[in-house]
Formats: structure tokens, sequence, C-alpha cells
């Protein structure tokens, strides 16, 4: 019994493996062919290859040797190779990493491109949200810079004594500056080792020889600049980091949703960015960021790069939310929907009767003073310039109080105490960004309209509904590649899959063109 050669009849017109194949035939994927040297006759073509790994990603099936033996044995994957051959798992392996991670943006903004020209996304409102996918890494192999950093230090102070014994010892001058560098100790050592040619010392070595003063100091020698070689190596793989992982050093430590132990276990994870229009993830980002707050300005300037279009309205959650953000979506004309970090405990009765609070202070614009509950004031004493991780810099307005001596509500105003002062013997004192509560002041009225509520009521559903496709629906917890480059190409596949799938279910709904969710009113 042989299988008929027209095999496309046994798939049904509505199977979304048909609108696969119809979405990818009108992209330009020519940026992927450049790729390739030659193509052969029979061998399937990167168009063909890229449709078989978008589908499998929509069923779930997203390694290699299982995407070859869904080719062989299914319909579906038959139906997309046109009657080529199947490609092994070597051949899939190396067009993800090599063939599809070089032009990976280029071919997701083709996909952008698709929808607008289909009508799919708005191209004005863009719902930005992260979530932290498990890296393909050990997780208790580790290295924390803070730690690198002490031995570092301990060894560091350790050479000086060691190298002033040695040349007191052997009567050699080796180090003429006071601070020492790598240098100085393979100088040291390439003396010690003409002393030794010098006098015809032989070093030995196994259980029961006794070892010479010189060797002892050559072999401490070699260990202290291994040592060095090492935790300098470790440092420059951190950068800006504060761990990494020893199996793939891209890999950040961060703290997982998903924690088994409940124990707050760090896992080496990457932080993935994810843009939604419409439902559609129109862009996607990997960073090894711990928060979210710096993630957004490289989002947008990244997605800048890749597609022309610029999104008006740019939403996202409290996590986002920074001076610098704010000035940044101003200066390029883009409008900021971010609710404050303070926006839901602002709603407490607690926070609304903590006298302490700057917020819940009489304000004088004019004169630029608070009026505490007791009904003294607290001026500008100072201000100061503060600079982000990012490089931003911005100005802190200080406040303190004129006497808060004898002051009977001091107990409810005062709160922490980090330099262990006596109660009695502190004032009340807090500093602010005045551009910042500005900009706050002006994103909580625009989030607070009407327009603000819906788009606010839509990313809830539409950020955390892409999230709960990807990683409950379609299984992406943890990813199957090692690298950035790598986690960037898994996280745009699962991103396309996720965009076809979302596709033939708006089709099929008759939702095809609908942008945002209207919001319910209660009566």
């Amino acid at each position: 019994m042989h299988l008929p050669l027209n095999i496309e009849f046994k798939i049904p017109k509505d199977d979304p493996v048909r609108l696969l194949r119809y979405f990818v035939e009108g992209m330009d994927l020519s940026e992927l062919y450049r790729t390739y040297s030659h193509i052969e006759k029979n061998q399937a073509t990167p168009r063909q290859i890229l449709e078989i790994l978008i589908y499998a990603h929509m069923n779930c099936i997203r390694s290699s040797r299982k995407i070859e033996q869904a080719c062989r044995r299914d319909i579906n994957f038959m139906f997309l190779l046109e009657g080529k051959h199947a490609p092994d798992h070597a051949t899939i392996a190396r067009f993800r990493s090599i063939h599809l991670a070089s032009c990976a943006k280029d071919i997701f903004a083709q996909m952008d491109s698709r929808l607008a020209s289909l009508g799919e996304i708005s191209l004005e409102n863009i719902f930005i949200d992260g979530t932290k996918i498990e890296a393909f890494a050990n997780k208790y192999k580790f290295v924390w810079k803070k730690s690198v950093t002490k031995n570092m230090q301990k060894l560091v102070d350790k050479i000086p004594v060691f190298i002033k014994q040695v040349e007191e010892t052997f009567g050699i001058h080796a180090i003429h500056e006071k601070e020492i560098q790598m240098y100085h100790l393979k100088r040291l050592r390439r003396k010690l080792k003409s002393l030794q040619r010098q006098e015809s010392i032989h070093f030995v070595h196994g259980i029961g020889k006794r070892k010479s003063p010189l060797q002892k100091a050559m072999e401490t020698l070699d260990e202290y600049i291994r040592r060095l070689k090492d935790y300098v190596y470790k440092l420059h793989v951190c950068g800006k980091r504060n761990s990494f992982a020893k199996t793939e050093h891209d890999a950040t430590f961060m703290r997982m949703k998903e924690d088994a132990m409940r124990n707050g276990q760090l896992k080496p994870a990457y932080n993935i960015q994810y843009g939604i229009d419409a439902e559609y993830v129109v862009w996607v980002t990997v960073g090894s960021q711990l928060t979210d707050t710096t993630t957004l300005l490289p989002f947008l300037q990244d997605f800048k790069a890749h597609f022309s279009q610029k999104y008006l309205n740019v939403i996202a959650d409290a996590g986002y939310e920074s001076e610098e953000n704010y000035l940044y979506l101003e200066q390029h004309g883009q409008i900021a929907y971010i609710k404050p970090n303070n926006y839901e405990m602002s709603k407490q009765r607690k926070y609304q009767k903590d006298i302490g609070r700057r917020e819940n202070m009489e304000y004088n614009a004019d004169e630029d003073f608070y009026v505490c509950a007791n009904g003294k004031k607290i001026s500008v004493s100072g201000e100061r310039k503060q600079k982000t991780k990012t490089g931003y810099e911005t100005w802190k307005t200080q406040y303190s109080c004129e006497n808060c001596s004898n002051c009977t509500l001091k107990e409810q105003c005062i709160h922490g105490n980090r330099s262990k002062t006596p109660l009695e013997a502190r004032t009340k004192h807090f500093e602010i960004s005045k551009i910042f509560q500005q900009k706050r002041a002006e994103d909580l009225e625009r989030i607070t309209s009407k327009k603000g509520i819906e788009l606010r009521v839509n990313r809830s559903i539409q950020s955390e509904g892409t999230f709960a496709n990807i990683k409950a629906d379609l299984q992406f917890r943890r990813f199957l590649g090692r690298g950035k480059v790598n986690a960037l190409v898994e996280s745009m596949l699962m991103a396309m899959a996720h965009n076809i799938g979302k596709m033939h279910h708006k089709i099929q709904s008759s939702r095809s063109g609908q942008y945002l969710f209207p919001v319910n009113n209660a009566a």
C-alpha cells in the first residue's frame, strides 16, 4: 500500500498549516536565502524549513530530532515539504543556530509588515511586558561577582607579602613599582626559572620527596598567577551583571515564578520582552536584566532599528516606570501609559492615613515647601545629582524639617533607621526628583482617563494572555539552545508560532481586524 502522491486533499481547508504556508509565502525571505551558498535539488528550501520549524513550535515540538521524526510521519509536515526529502536533525539544528540566527530579526520584521498589510495590527498601541525563561544550564554551577571580587582582593593582599619573601630569600629584585601588575609576576617567574637553571636545581614530584624552597616558591607563584587570571576572566564575563552560569555564560541567575521548592531558589534565566499589538507579538528582545525598568529603552531602540513604523502609545505595567523612560518616550513623540509604582498601594487606607508620606502632606508650590501633620515647615535643604546603572543622571531635591524636637507625632512620621540614631535626635528628611514627579502626575492623569483605562485593561488581557499561551499552551518554559543568540531565535520562533495560531483563531471566530477588547462597565 502506497500513499497517494497528492496528499493535499487529506488536509482540511481550515487547517492552520494552510494558513502558515500562505502567510510565509507572502514574506520576503531573500536575507535568509543569502545565508546559503547553494541549495541541492531534492533538499528542502529555506522557506520550507522555516515553515516546518514554525509549525513544529505551534504543536509543542522543539527538539530537532522530534521535528525530523514528524517530517517522516506527519502528513501536515509532508504537506509543507512539498515532496522534498525530510531534513535530518543536524540540518534543522544548523538552520536554527546558523542560518536563521543571522537574520531572525529581519524575518520577524517581515512578519510584522505582513500583518500590517493584512490589517491585523493597529500600529498605534503596543503593550510591552516581560517574562523570565530558564536557560539551558546547570542551576547548581554558578559564579557570583561579589564572591569573586572578595576572593580576588584577598589574593591581591597576599601577593606583595609573598614577593617580598621571595626577593629576600633568593636575593633577587623583580618589582620596581608600588602597584603590582600581572607582567610583574611573570617577570618574577622568569627570574626564578633562570635561577633554577643557573644552580641546576632539579624539581621533584610525588610522595616522599622533599621539594626545594625554589620549587615551592615557583609552584605558589604559578598558583597565584592562575587564580588571578581566573578571577579577571570571571569578572570580564560578568560585566555589569551580578552573576552568571558556568555552563551558560550569557545566562544570569534570577528569581523565577516557578519555584517548586518554595525557597526562593535562583535559576539561570533570560529576561524576555514581548511587544504585543492586537494580540500579536510584534517584537521580541532577550536580555540579562533582573528587572524590567532598564529593558524598555533597548526594546524600543531595537524595534526602531528593524521596523520603520513607530507606535504612538506605549503601554506597560509598573515595573517599567522611571524618569529616564518617561523622558525618552516624550522626546521621541510617544505617549507613555505606564502604571506608577505606588498606584495600587495608594488606594489602601493605610497608605492614605500615613502622615509620614510626602504625598499626604500639604505642599506650597510658590515657596516650594511642605507642611507636616504637626504644622511644621519642611523646606529645601539641598540638591544632589544621582546616576543610575544605565548612566542616566537625575537631580534630587532634598527637604528637611525646620525643627522636629519635642514633636508628639514623630514616631508616626519618621520611619526606618539605617544609621541606628535615636528617634529623639532624628529629623524628618526626604528627597524627590521634581521632573519625575511631574511626569508621573501627567502619566497618572492619562492612565485614569477613559482611554487609559481601556488600554490598561487590554494590556492585562493581551500581554498576560500571550504569555499564558506561549508558556502554558505551547509549553515554552526552558530554552533548548545555549547562548543569547540562540535564545533570541527560539523566542522569535515561539512568537511566530503564536502569531500564526492567533491569526487562525481570529479568522475562525470572525475577529479579524479587532485591535482592542471593549471595557465592560459595571452598572
